[in-house]
Protein backbone atom coordinates (compact mmCIF):
# COMPACT_ATOMS: atom_id res chain seq x y z
CA UNK A 1 0.00 0.00 0.00
CA UNK A 2 1.28 3.46 -0.75
CA UNK A 3 1.74 6.46 1.75
CA UNK A 4 -1.14 8.04 -0.46
CA UNK A 5 -3.16 5.13 0.47
CA UNK A 6 -3.01 4.70 3.94
CA UNK A 7 -3.59 8.27 3.70
CA UNK A 8 -6.78 8.66 1.81
CA UNK A 9 -7.86 5.45 4.21
CA UNK A 10 -7.99 7.28 7.24
CA UNK A 11 -9.63 9.98 5.70
CA UNK A 12 -12.53 7.85 4.46
CA UNK A 13 -12.28 5.73 8.08
CA UNK A 14 -13.17 9.26 9.44
CA UNK A 15 -14.89 11.22 7.11
CA UNK A 16 -16.73 8.10 5.20
CA UNK A 17 -16.67 6.90 1.15
CA UNK A 18 -15.04 9.77 -1.31
CA UNK A 19 -16.20 11.06 -4.53
CA UNK A 20 -13.81 9.51 -7.63
CA UNK A 21 -12.86 13.28 -8.03
CA UNK A 22 -11.81 13.57 -4.32
CA UNK A 23 -9.95 10.71 -5.14
CA UNK A 24 -8.18 12.09 -8.11
CA UNK A 25 -7.01 14.71 -7.12
CA UNK A 26 -5.56 13.72 -4.13
CA UNK A 27 -3.66 11.36 -6.27
CA UNK A 28 -2.40 13.97 -8.54
CA UNK A 29 -1.61 16.92 -6.20
CA UNK A 30 -1.85 15.82 -2.86
CA UNK A 31 0.96 17.88 -1.22
CA UNK A 32 3.55 15.35 0.22
CA UNK A 33 2.62 12.29 -2.04
CA UNK A 34 0.99 13.59 -5.45
CA UNK A 35 1.75 12.09 -8.27
CA UNK A 36 2.75 15.29 -9.91
CA UNK A 37 4.04 17.22 -6.96
CA UNK A 38 7.03 14.40 -6.25
CA UNK A 39 8.55 13.50 -9.95
CA UNK A 40 9.25 14.05 -13.23
CA UNK A 41 6.49 11.83 -14.75
CA UNK A 42 7.74 12.57 -18.83
CA UNK A 43 9.95 10.66 -21.17
CA UNK A 44 11.29 6.84 -21.74
CA UNK A 45 12.29 6.83 -18.22
CA UNK A 46 8.77 7.98 -16.75
CA UNK A 47 5.01 7.08 -17.54
CA UNK A 48 4.17 9.07 -20.61
CA UNK A 49 5.47 11.35 -23.45
CA UNK A 50 3.84 14.39 -24.35
CA UNK A 51 3.93 15.61 -28.15
CA UNK A 52 6.49 18.62 -27.62
CA UNK A 53 9.27 15.08 -26.62
CA UNK A 54 7.76 13.63 -29.12
CA UNK A 55 9.15 16.50 -32.20
CA UNK A 56 9.90 19.92 -31.46
CA UNK A 57 7.56 21.05 -34.59
CA UNK A 58 4.85 20.76 -31.90
CA UNK A 59 6.01 23.21 -29.54
CA UNK A 60 7.34 25.57 -32.89
CA UNK A 61 4.11 25.76 -34.84
CA UNK A 62 2.14 26.27 -31.53
CA UNK A 63 4.54 29.12 -30.84
CA UNK A 64 3.92 30.44 -34.50
CA UNK A 65 0.04 29.99 -33.84
CA UNK A 66 0.33 32.25 -30.74
CA UNK A 67 2.65 34.88 -32.53
CA UNK A 68 -0.06 35.21 -35.13
CA UNK A 69 -2.60 35.63 -33.14
CA UNK A 70 -0.79 38.62 -31.11
CA UNK A 71 -1.15 39.98 -34.84
CA UNK A 72 -4.68 39.33 -35.00
CA UNK A 73 -5.35 41.01 -31.74
CA UNK A 74 -3.48 44.81 -32.85
CA UNK A 75 -0.13 43.67 -31.61
CA UNK A 76 -0.65 44.74 -27.91
CA UNK A 77 2.15 46.17 -26.16
CA UNK A 78 2.01 43.78 -24.00
CA UNK A 79 0.81 40.41 -23.88
CA UNK A 80 0.58 37.38 -21.34
CA UNK A 81 2.01 34.41 -23.02
CA UNK A 82 0.66 31.95 -20.66
CA UNK A 83 1.11 28.15 -20.49
CA UNK A 84 -0.74 25.70 -18.65
CA UNK A 85 0.58 22.44 -16.86
CA UNK A 86 4.25 23.39 -18.66
CA UNK A 87 5.90 19.82 -18.33
CA UNK A 88 9.05 20.09 -18.79
CA UNK A 89 9.47 23.60 -20.59
CA UNK A 90 10.15 21.89 -23.94
CA UNK A 91 6.85 23.12 -25.59
CA UNK A 92 7.47 26.78 -24.26
CA UNK A 93 11.44 26.79 -25.15
CA UNK A 94 10.28 25.24 -28.88
CA UNK A 95 7.90 28.24 -29.10
CA UNK A 96 9.85 30.89 -27.85
CA UNK A 97 13.12 30.12 -30.19
CA UNK A 98 10.32 29.64 -33.29
CA UNK A 99 9.49 33.48 -32.65
CA UNK A 100 12.82 34.66 -32.99
CA UNK A 101 11.20 35.32 -36.89
CA UNK A 102 8.99 37.47 -34.96
CA UNK A 103 10.93 40.28 -32.69
CA UNK A 104 8.07 42.88 -32.04
CA UNK A 105 6.22 39.44 -30.49
CA UNK A 106 9.04 38.53 -28.36
CA UNK A 107 9.21 42.11 -27.05
CA UNK A 108 5.81 42.23 -26.01
CA UNK A 109 5.71 38.97 -24.44
CA UNK A 110 5.60 38.14 -20.73
CA UNK A 111 5.63 34.33 -20.23
CA UNK A 112 3.29 33.02 -17.50
CA UNK A 113 4.25 28.93 -16.56
CA UNK A 114 1.33 27.95 -14.94
CA UNK A 115 2.62 24.51 -12.44
CA UNK A 116 1.70 23.34 -8.87
CA UNK A 117 4.37 20.83 -8.72
CA UNK A 118 8.08 21.98 -7.29
CA UNK A 119 10.02 19.13 -9.31
CA UNK A 120 8.31 20.46 -12.86
CA UNK A 121 8.98 24.01 -11.63
CA UNK A 122 12.44 23.80 -11.24
CA UNK A 123 13.05 21.45 -14.82
CA UNK A 124 11.18 24.36 -16.57
CA UNK A 125 13.70 26.83 -14.85
CA UNK A 126 16.67 24.92 -16.08
CA UNK A 127 15.16 24.29 -19.65
CA UNK A 128 14.27 28.45 -19.80
CA UNK A 129 17.05 29.69 -18.01
CA UNK A 130 18.29 31.35 -21.39
CA UNK A 131 15.57 32.67 -22.47
CA UNK A 132 15.55 36.61 -23.29
CA UNK A 133 11.48 37.11 -22.08
CA UNK A 134 10.94 37.41 -18.79
CA UNK A 135 9.33 34.54 -17.59
CA UNK A 136 7.14 33.79 -14.12
CA UNK A 137 5.59 31.52 -12.48
CA UNK A 138 2.18 30.79 -10.46
CA UNK A 139 0.56 27.60 -9.30
CA UNK A 140 -2.89 29.25 -10.36
CA UNK A 141 -4.53 30.56 -13.65
CA UNK A 142 -6.04 33.53 -11.16
CA UNK A 143 -2.66 34.62 -10.11
CA UNK A 144 -2.01 36.13 -14.13
CA UNK A 145 -2.21 39.74 -14.33
CA UNK A 146 -4.95 41.19 -16.24
CA UNK A 147 -4.31 42.19 -19.93
CA UNK A 148 -4.38 40.83 -22.88
CA UNK A 149 -3.63 36.91 -22.95
CA UNK A 150 -2.94 33.75 -25.39
CA UNK A 151 -2.93 30.67 -23.64
CA UNK A 152 -1.48 27.70 -24.34
CA UNK A 153 -3.11 23.91 -23.26
CA UNK A 154 -1.45 20.89 -24.08
CA UNK A 155 -2.54 17.71 -22.46
CA UNK A 156 -3.64 19.81 -19.17
CA UNK A 157 -7.51 19.33 -19.03
CA UNK A 158 -7.09 15.68 -19.15
CA UNK A 159 -5.91 15.76 -15.58
CA UNK A 160 -8.24 17.63 -13.88
CA UNK A 161 -10.70 15.47 -11.60
CA UNK A 162 -13.87 13.93 -12.95
CA UNK A 163 -17.29 12.58 -11.15
CA UNK A 164 -18.34 9.54 -11.97
CA UNK A 165 -22.34 8.40 -11.82
CA UNK A 166 -23.59 4.97 -11.92
CA UNK A 167 -27.19 4.79 -13.74
CA UNK A 168 -28.82 2.71 -11.35
CA UNK A 169 -32.86 1.37 -10.95
CA UNK A 170 -33.18 4.22 -8.79
CA UNK A 171 -31.12 6.93 -10.78
CA UNK A 172 -28.32 8.58 -11.40
CA UNK A 173 -25.75 7.04 -8.22
CA UNK A 174 -22.55 8.72 -7.97
CA UNK A 175 -18.98 6.52 -7.67
CA UNK A 176 -17.55 6.42 -4.37
CA UNK A 177 -14.34 5.30 -2.93
CA UNK A 178 -14.11 3.25 0.33
CA UNK A 179 -12.16 0.92 2.22
CA UNK A 180 -12.51 -2.59 1.87
CA UNK A 181 -11.97 -4.89 4.58
CA UNK A 182 -8.95 -6.51 3.29
CA UNK A 183 -7.33 -3.26 3.30
CA UNK A 184 -7.34 -2.10 -0.16
CA UNK A 185 -9.48 0.57 -1.39
CA UNK A 186 -12.40 -0.39 -3.60
CA UNK A 187 -15.50 1.36 -5.71
CA UNK A 188 -18.91 0.95 -5.08
CA UNK A 189 -21.67 3.84 -5.52
CA UNK A 190 -23.90 5.89 -3.43
CA UNK A 191 -26.70 4.67 -1.57
CA UNK A 192 -28.92 7.74 -2.74
CA UNK A 193 -29.33 8.72 -6.53
CA UNK A 194 -28.11 12.45 -7.46
CA UNK A 195 -31.87 13.88 -8.48
CA UNK A 196 -30.62 17.09 -10.53
CA UNK A 197 -28.73 14.66 -13.42
CA UNK A 198 -32.12 13.69 -15.84
CA UNK A 199 -30.04 11.56 -18.79
CA UNK A 200 -32.13 8.79 -19.90
CA UNK A 201 -29.32 5.57 -20.11
CA UNK A 202 -29.72 1.90 -19.33
CA UNK A 203 -28.92 0.58 -16.28
CA UNK A 204 -25.21 0.42 -15.65
CA UNK A 205 -24.33 2.87 -17.54
CA UNK A 206 -21.52 5.60 -16.62
CA UNK A 207 -21.61 9.39 -16.51
CA UNK A 208 -18.43 11.10 -16.42
CA UNK A 209 -18.50 14.81 -15.49
CA UNK A 210 -15.34 16.96 -15.54
CA UNK A 211 -16.76 19.86 -13.86
CA UNK A 212 -13.34 20.80 -12.90
CA UNK A 213 -12.75 21.28 -16.31
CA UNK A 214 -16.01 22.73 -16.94
CA UNK A 215 -14.94 25.66 -14.19
CA UNK A 216 -10.79 25.90 -15.42
CA UNK A 217 -12.33 26.65 -19.26
CA UNK A 218 -14.92 29.40 -18.10
CA UNK A 219 -12.44 31.23 -15.92
CA UNK A 220 -10.08 31.62 -18.77
CA UNK A 221 -12.55 32.18 -21.58
CA UNK A 222 -13.93 35.07 -18.91
CA UNK A 223 -10.69 36.42 -18.67
CA UNK A 224 -10.00 36.59 -23.03
CA UNK A 225 -13.50 37.88 -23.00
CA UNK A 226 -12.81 40.96 -20.58
CA UNK A 227 -9.22 41.79 -21.82
CA UNK A 228 -8.91 40.25 -25.54
CA UNK A 229 -7.10 37.30 -26.31
CA UNK A 230 -7.16 33.43 -27.80
CA UNK A 231 -6.72 29.96 -25.74
CA UNK A 232 -5.37 26.69 -27.68
CA UNK A 233 -6.06 23.63 -26.28
CA UNK A 234 -4.58 20.09 -27.39
CA UNK A 235 -5.40 17.21 -25.86
CA UNK A 236 -6.79 14.00 -25.94
CA UNK A 237 -10.64 13.22 -25.46
CA UNK A 238 -14.04 13.21 -27.61
CA UNK A 239 -16.08 15.78 -29.44
CA UNK A 240 -19.29 14.76 -28.43
CA UNK A 241 -20.16 14.41 -24.50
CA UNK A 242 -21.04 10.88 -24.06
CA UNK A 243 -22.05 8.56 -21.83
CA UNK A 244 -18.97 6.26 -20.63
CA UNK A 245 -16.08 6.05 -18.21
CA UNK A 246 -12.70 7.35 -19.98
CA UNK A 247 -10.58 6.97 -16.38
CA UNK A 248 -7.11 5.64 -16.82
CA UNK A 249 -3.92 4.83 -14.87
CA UNK A 250 -0.37 4.57 -16.05
CA UNK A 251 2.81 3.68 -14.16
CA UNK A 252 6.09 2.91 -16.52
CA UNK A 253 3.94 3.27 -19.72
CA UNK A 254 1.56 0.12 -18.95
CA UNK A 255 -2.27 0.35 -17.46
CA UNK A 256 -2.65 0.03 -13.90
CA UNK A 257 -6.15 0.09 -11.99
CA UNK A 258 -6.25 4.17 -10.51
CA UNK A 259 -7.07 2.39 -6.98
CA UNK A 260 -4.19 -0.08 -6.89
CA UNK A 261 -0.88 2.42 -6.20
CA UNK A 262 -2.68 5.91 -5.51
CA UNK A 263 0.06 8.41 -5.85
CA UNK A 264 2.47 6.40 -7.90
CA UNK A 265 0.65 6.26 -11.34
CA UNK A 266 -0.59 8.82 -13.71
CA UNK A 267 -4.48 9.12 -13.81
CA UNK A 268 -6.46 11.08 -16.19
CA UNK A 269 -9.72 10.95 -18.29
CA UNK A 270 -10.31 11.72 -21.83
CA UNK A 271 -11.53 15.75 -22.39
CA UNK A 272 -15.00 16.30 -23.26
CA UNK A 273 -14.20 19.02 -25.71
CA UNK A 274 -18.13 19.92 -26.30
CA UNK A 275 -18.11 20.78 -22.20
CA UNK A 276 -14.94 22.77 -22.69
CA UNK A 277 -16.78 24.51 -25.69
CA UNK A 278 -20.00 25.04 -24.17
CA UNK A 279 -18.10 26.68 -20.67
CA UNK A 280 -16.17 29.17 -23.46
CA UNK A 281 -19.44 30.45 -24.93
CA UNK A 282 -21.61 30.48 -21.53
CA UNK A 283 -18.43 33.37 -20.84
CA UNK A 284 -19.44 34.80 -24.05
CA UNK A 285 -16.11 33.61 -26.36
CA UNK A 286 -15.84 32.30 -29.54
CA UNK A 287 -15.11 29.02 -30.33
CA UNK A 288 -12.98 26.86 -33.15
CA UNK A 289 -13.43 23.31 -33.53
CA UNK A 290 -12.21 20.89 -32.17
CA UNK A 291 -10.88 19.42 -34.94
CA UNK A 292 -7.94 16.81 -35.11
CA UNK A 293 -4.28 17.09 -33.97
CA UNK A 294 -3.73 15.71 -37.50
CA UNK A 295 -5.65 18.46 -39.06
CA UNK A 296 -4.34 21.64 -36.96
CA UNK A 297 -0.49 20.54 -37.08
CA UNK A 298 -0.70 20.29 -40.91
CA UNK A 299 -2.73 23.27 -41.61
CA UNK A 300 -0.28 25.01 -39.40
CA UNK A 301 2.50 23.44 -41.46
CA UNK A 302 4.10 20.43 -39.84
CA UNK A 303 5.34 19.24 -43.11
CA UNK A 304 6.53 22.67 -44.49
CA UNK A 305 8.48 22.85 -40.80
CA UNK A 306 9.71 19.30 -41.18
CA UNK A 307 11.08 19.86 -44.61
CA UNK A 308 13.06 22.76 -43.66
CA UNK A 309 14.40 21.58 -40.41
CA UNK A 310 15.86 18.42 -42.44
CA UNK A 311 17.74 20.67 -44.72
CA UNK A 312 19.93 21.47 -42.17
CA UNK A 313 20.16 17.87 -40.65
CA UNK A 314 22.10 14.75 -40.83
CA UNK A 315 19.99 11.27 -42.25
CA UNK A 316 20.28 10.19 -38.67
CA UNK A 317 18.22 13.85 -37.41
CA UNK A 318 16.25 13.77 -40.56
CA UNK A 319 14.66 10.36 -40.09
CA UNK A 320 13.91 11.70 -36.27
CA UNK A 321 12.83 13.95 -37.57
CA UNK A 322 10.15 12.50 -39.81
CA UNK A 323 9.29 9.99 -37.24
CA UNK A 324 8.24 12.21 -34.68
CA UNK A 325 5.92 14.02 -36.95
CA UNK A 326 4.70 10.84 -38.41
CA UNK A 327 3.56 10.40 -35.06
CA UNK A 328 1.44 13.34 -34.12
CA UNK A 329 -0.06 13.10 -37.45
CA UNK A 330 -0.78 9.19 -37.20
CA UNK A 331 -4.32 8.36 -37.44
CA UNK A 332 -4.89 4.41 -37.69
CA UNK A 333 -5.46 2.49 -35.07
CA UNK A 334 -1.51 1.39 -33.22
CA UNK A 335 -0.58 -0.59 -30.08
CA UNK A 336 -1.50 1.50 -27.09
CA UNK A 337 -0.21 0.68 -23.29
CA UNK A 338 -0.78 -2.85 -22.40
CA UNK A 339 -0.47 -3.51 -26.59
CA UNK A 340 -4.49 -2.19 -26.46
CA UNK A 341 -5.06 -1.21 -29.62
CA UNK A 342 -6.03 2.52 -29.74
CA UNK A 343 -6.80 5.55 -32.08
CA UNK A 344 -3.60 6.86 -33.23
CA UNK A 345 -2.42 10.11 -31.42
CA UNK A 346 -3.18 12.40 -34.38
CA UNK A 347 -7.07 11.35 -34.52
CA UNK A 348 -7.05 10.41 -30.54
CA UNK A 349 -5.76 13.79 -29.94
CA UNK A 350 -8.15 17.00 -30.66
CA UNK A 351 -7.23 20.95 -31.41
CA UNK A 352 -10.26 23.27 -29.60
CA UNK A 353 -9.38 27.14 -29.78
CA UNK A 354 -11.14 30.09 -28.01
CA UNK A 355 -10.92 33.75 -29.01
CA UNK A 356 -12.09 37.23 -27.82
CA UNK A 357 -15.30 38.60 -29.78
CA UNK A 358 -14.35 39.72 -33.23
CA UNK A 359 -11.03 38.41 -34.01
CA UNK A 360 -10.68 36.32 -37.42
CA UNK A 361 -10.23 33.08 -37.69
CA UNK A 362 -7.70 31.13 -35.74
CA UNK A 363 -4.92 29.33 -37.95
CA UNK A 364 -5.56 25.63 -38.45
CA UNK A 365 -9.67 26.15 -38.06
CA UNK A 366 -12.22 26.14 -40.83
CA UNK A 367 -14.72 27.52 -38.83
CA UNK A 368 -16.80 28.28 -35.58
CA UNK A 369 -17.88 25.55 -33.62
CA UNK A 370 -21.34 24.17 -34.49
CA UNK A 371 -23.04 22.20 -31.33
CA UNK A 372 -22.24 18.58 -31.55
CA UNK A 373 -25.00 17.52 -29.31
CA UNK A 374 -24.32 13.97 -27.44
CA UNK A 375 -25.61 13.34 -24.36
CA UNK A 376 -26.21 16.09 -21.26
CA UNK A 377 -26.37 15.39 -17.77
Amino acid sequence: MTLLAEEIRVIIETEGPMPFDRFMELCLCHPRHGYYLTRDPFGVDGDFVTAPEISQVFGELLGLWAAHMWSVMGRPERVRLVELGPGRGTLMSDALRACRVAPEFLAALDVHMIETSPVLRDRQRETLAQEQVPVSWAPSFDLVPDGPLIVLANEFFDALPVRHFVRAEEGWCEKLIGNGADGRLYAGIAASPEPLIRADAPVGSVLEIGAASHQYMARVARRITDFGGAALVVDYGHAQTALGETVQALWRHQPIDPLEAPGECDVTAHVDFASLARAAEASGANVWGPTTQAQFVTEIGALQRAEALKRRATPTQAADIDSGVARLLATAPEAGAGGRMAPGMGALFKALAVTSYGLERPPGFDQPRRDAGGVAP
